[in-house]
């Protein structure tokens, strides 16, 4: 510092010291933050969470299944079945439970994410009061990360701008590499690393599943080696078998001709082969087919063979789904760390889905809005269910198959088909009693305190100065050491859609409500709690949930019912509501709310579809101004597109530089209007308007392409979308990511961006 300063400002250089001296970060009365790394409890274990989608108990052959199951059968030879433990229905409920250790009302998650509502208990938003178990391990020395499907961040914040409190980076996880909602496109995924949305890597034989298990494995590796005296806890998610069932078609040959028997045939053999293996009690009954399910002999010829190849590509999608989760297994054994892992492995966040509806679909988003699909259409496209230009599901009588013993199916949590899944437990340091059968009742929201105590810590009072709500579950640690270790669960709570339960020292007590869940394309109407008829099953001696007492056990009923009032009054969700009602009743903030004018310019990619622009059942124009400069230039790709391969729109620019329009409604239509001549050097604007007849939802109308004022064509739809294309697929402008909503050129590379030009907006207006 020059003497002039010293000289001149003696009054200033004094107060200049003394507030350095007294500053709040100088004073001895407040310490420094700590520079030392967190410490992990002394040897304590990697913790591996494998969470599987839309799997049901009779599914996997570890437990009986028709379903080849390699990597579940050598855990379970390593470690220990579970074969009474239980999630809450559906998935983003047991993904909150999971990972909070809370009933998912208590964690504000008793709804699917697509389905909340403001109403509390159900609004999908995880508070700070529930902290997951990755932020607390994260505290704690160990390096967190998930891989795959997440379904917890509330539609309003899962664009590109956040906020991201509610995304895996917000919510205790180092690492994200995976999709945001409920399912994705398996061949050409919308993917999320971080925080930023990233197109898939290439390759002509790209696939999800093998994705996000090569990029765990090399995670943990270089976790390792970088940080070897560090913990781990990775949580995988893959999104099978959720729909779209999306396997390479071999899989699906593999059990070509093995499903001819159909369903009941299929449940029966199912029921046999796990009386044999011990994973259900000798005196277990197998519950009936429900009269709304078709018998398998009703069925025509042809009907039967779209079924059959239906439950051939989820059988495949399930054994490839599994081969991968053993690459996981493999690749802690390389590196010398399964033995200290713990390594759980639940079969299904939920009993199998029968939203494919009674007969099953090749493209399943447009039959849940009520858009038909011709049998004649399934036939001609048969050898294509599986690939990348189908988006199927099995019909729902297989997913109750699958859930055999047990009645009922996902979303239906009153009842064992919707909430009773296998769980696979390995951890070889301290499991010794390999391929035994453990019966504790248990539910998803114990896994956070067994990984707790496992580890050596328990949930903090306060995290990050917010004190905590206090977790629902138990840990399940002693099972691992005795069959006969005592049950630590009395009581637990079922809600979804309106169907309950209440469980409690063996007793269940259970209630149906209105929405039955192959009703696909059917509004949820609004009925009356007090009509619901309450069933009471004694689950100690009734294993399948077969003999209903509610007839000769009144009193017994009541006190059940009394006890699962005195729950939700603790949970704070009465009046009890079905969540697919109050949705449209007490609906959740969304960006485009209220707004009929749009403008977006280069770089906006990666908007959740139900954030974009609303287009559905209206009139409505796009026009897009694009800059090509002075030949020989050549622009080509994407201006803006919505949806994705299944169904969507694309505005783009091909190979020649000609202004292409491309539109698919599901199985309903699909056509391409094209310009004959390429864009010309200097401002081009291209419009696209749509004309719709108008006189209710889904109806059609005419595309008009335009180039300046020249008209490229026009054509005619009868159908629209009622109200998406997708609940995956996103709103990009510039690029497309996500599977292509158009035919691009074969060479294109993946998203086919924009090049050869500039972008200056693109403007939508709502009619």
């Amino acid at each position: 510092m020059p003497d002039r300063f010293f000289s001149r400002r003696p009054v200033q250089v004094l107060g200049l010291v003394l507030t350095i001296l007294t500053a709040p970060w100088a004073g001895a009365s407040d310490s420094p933050p700590s520079l030392d790394l967190p410490q992990a409890p002394q040897g304590a274990p990697n913790v591996v969470v494998v969470l599987l989608d839309d799997v049901g108990f009779g599914a996997a052959g570890t437990f009986g299944g028709p379903i080849e199951t390699p990597t579940l059968d050598q855990l379970a030879g390593e470690g220990l079945r579970y074969n009474r433990f239980h999630t809450t229905a559906i998935c983003s409920p047991t993904r909150a439970s999971l990972l909070t250790g809370r009933n998912p009302h208590a964690a504000n998650v008793g709804a699917v994410l697509n389905s909340s509502n403001r109403h509390p208990g159900w609004q999908g938003v995880l508070g700070k009061e529930t902290a997951t178990v990755a932020e607390v391990l994260r505290q704690n020395g160990y390096h967190t990360a998930v891989f795959g499907k997440w379904h917890l961040t509330p539609a309003w914040e899962a664009s590109p701008l956040g906020p991201f409190d509610r995304w895996p980076s917000g919510l205790g996880f180092e690492k994200f590499y995976g999709f945001l909602g409920g399912e994705t496109d398996q061949f050409e995924p919308t993917l999320i690393s971080g925080t930023v949305p990233v197109q898939r890597p290439p390759g002509e034989d790209y696939h999800l599943t093998e994705d996000l298990a090569k990029q765990a494995v090399r995670w943990m590796q270089f976790q390792k080696s970088l940080t070897p005296e560090r913990p781990f806890f990775l949580y995988f998610s893959p999104g099978a078998a959720h729909a779209p069932l999306q396997v390479p078609q071999e899989w699906s040959d593999r059990y070509k001709g093995k499903f001819a028997q159909g369903w009941d045939a299929l449940r029966e053999e199912t029921f046999a082969r796990q009386k044999a293996l011990g994973v259900i009690p000798e005196n277990a009954q197998l519950t009936p087919r429900h009269d709304a399910l078709p018998a398998w002999d009703s069925l025509s010829a042809d009907e039967k063979r779209v079924a059959e190849r239906l439950m051939e590509t989820y059988a495949g999608f399930l054994t490839h789904t599994d081969v991968q989760v053993g690459r996981l297994a493999a690749g802690l054994k390389e590196i010398d760390q399964f033995d200290n892992t713990l390594f759980i492995y639940i079969v299904g966040d939920n009993g199998a889905s029968s939203e494919g509806g009674l007969k099953g679909s090749i493209n399943y988003m447009g039959q849940l809005q009520g858009i038909p699909e011709p049998l004649e259409r399934k036939l001609a496209r048969l050898d294509d269910i599986g690939g990348p230009d189908t988006f199927p599901h099995i019909p729902s009588a297989w997913a109750w198959a699958t859930n055999a013993p047990f009645p009922w199916v996902k979303q239906i949590a009153s009842h064992l088909g919707g909430t009773r899944n296998p769980m696979v437990v390995s951890w070889p340091q301290r499991i010794k009693d390999h391929g035994s059968l453990r019966s504790q009742y248990a539910h998803v929201n114990d896994i956070t305190p067994t990984i707790l105590e496992a580890v050596g810590l328990s949930m903090p009072q306060e995290i990050n100065g917010v004190p905590q709500r206090p977790i629902d579950g138990g840990s399940l640690l002693s099972s691992f050491e005795s069959a006969q270790a005592p049950e630590h669960k009395t009581t637990q709570f079922y809600e979804v859609h309106g169907h309950r339960a209440i469980y409690h020292d063996g007793w269940l007590a259970s209630a149906i409500h209105s929405t039955l869940p192959w009703n696909v394309g059917v509004p949820a109407r609004k009925t009356n709690f007090e009509d619901d008829r309450w069933e009471l099953y004694n689950l100690n001696e009734d294993f399948s949930q077969s003999h209903d007492l509610a007839q000769s056990m009144p009193e017994k009923l009541k006190t059940m019912q009394q006890l699962f009032e005195r729950e939700a009054q603790r949970m704070g969700i009465l009046p009890l509501r079905n969540a697919l009602v109050a949705l449209r009743d007490a609906p959740l903030p969304n960006l485009r709310a209220g707004r009929t004018s749009f403008t977006f310019h280069a770089g906006a990619m990666g908007i959740p579809e139900g954030n974009a622009p609303d287009i559905f059942n209206r009139s409505w124009q796009l026009r897009a101004q694009v800059e090509v400069p002075d030949q020989p230039a050549s622009p080509q790709g994407v201006l803006a597109t919505m949806g994705g391969t299944v169904s969507g729109w694309s505005l783009f620019i091909d190979e020649q530089s000609r202004p292409v329009f491309e539109y698919r409604v599901f199985e309903a239509g699909h056509f391409r209007i094209q310009g004959e001549t390429p864009l010309q050097s200097g401002l081009n604007q291209l419009t696209v308007n749509f004309a719709y007849d108008g006189g209710g939802w889904s109806k059609g109308g005419v595309f008009t392409l335009t180039s300046g004022d020249q008209e490229l064509g026009q054509q005619r739809v009868e159908v629209t979308p009622p109200a998406f294309f997708s609940i995956d697929e996103t709103f990009d402008i510039g690029v497309d990511t996500g599977s292509p909503a158009g035919r691009y050129p074969q060479n294109a590379p993946i998203g086919y961006p924009f090049m050869g030009g500039k972008i200056l907006r693109v403007d939508i207006d709502l009619k």
